[in-house]
């Protein structure tokens, strides 16, 4: 299950007269198509379509409304359910007629119950979704029964052992690749980054947070 999260939004209410002139209107009748991507994981959770109500009342409210074809009206997603989605930033393609909503959102999108109206039924096996998914995994074991898994042990032991847990590892890794052993590289690397993820957990951090250092560090 996705959980709140403390992204601001880079989309400015003020920026919607701006986005909507470049809308080509009437090449899409009316009715822009929005894709709609996790902030996070960059997971593609769904598409809907927006009018200019639609696009100015997301803008507003910071919550992902479309206009339903079938309703005939301005829907606000997680109106009814609760799973909503929280804007983070909104941008136009390069043809001017399709939108490119990223956002964070509460609770799963589709309303069949699952985090993606697309092929639900298929694992996403991207690298950046799937260590989205071993984190919220992580997240929900931390106040779990210590004896039901190794995660929830390690919470249970407290700060000290998992940060030695991430410091034994990241000797190991350093040992593999000194003795050139690839194959050893690769499993003492993937321990090391479960360590650290459950480390970041511990003290109320995410993956996101280093990766948004790294990009601070990158400008």
């Amino acid at each position: 299950m996705s959980e709140a999260v403390t992204t601001q939004a880079t989309f400015q209410a003020s920026d919607v007269q701006v986005l909507s002139d470049r809308i080509d209107w009437n090449k899409v009748d009316g009715l822009v198509p929005v894709i709609v991507q996790d902030y996070q994981s960059s997971q593609v959770l769904m598409m809907g379509y927006m009018n200019v109500d639609a696009l100015q009342k997301t803008a507003d409210t910071g919550l992902v409304t479309f206009y339903s074809r079938t309703k005939q009206r301005l829907w606000t997603k997680g109106e009814e359910s609760g799973n909503s989605l929280n804007l983070v930033n909104i941008a136009l393609d390069c043809d001017n007629d399709t939108l490119l909503a990223k956002v964070n959102p509460i609770g799963p999108t589709c309303h069949t119950g699952t985090t993606t109206c697309f092929d639900a039924d298929k694992q996403d096996e991207s690298q950046l979704v799937w260590l989205h998914q071993l984190e919220q995994l992580l997240a929900a074991r931390k106040d779990a029964d210590p004896e039901s898994s190794y995660t929830a042990s390690l919470y249970a032991r407290g700060t000290k052992r998992i940060s030695q847990k991430v410091g034994e590892e990241g000797v190991e890794v350093a040992l593999a690749a000194t003795s050139g052993d690839k194959a050893e590289l690769i499993c003492e690397s993937a321990d090391l980054m479960y360590h650290l993820f459950v480390l970041l957990q511990d003290q109320g951090l995410s993956f996101n947070d280093v990766i948004n250092k790294l990009k601070e560090r990158h400008k």
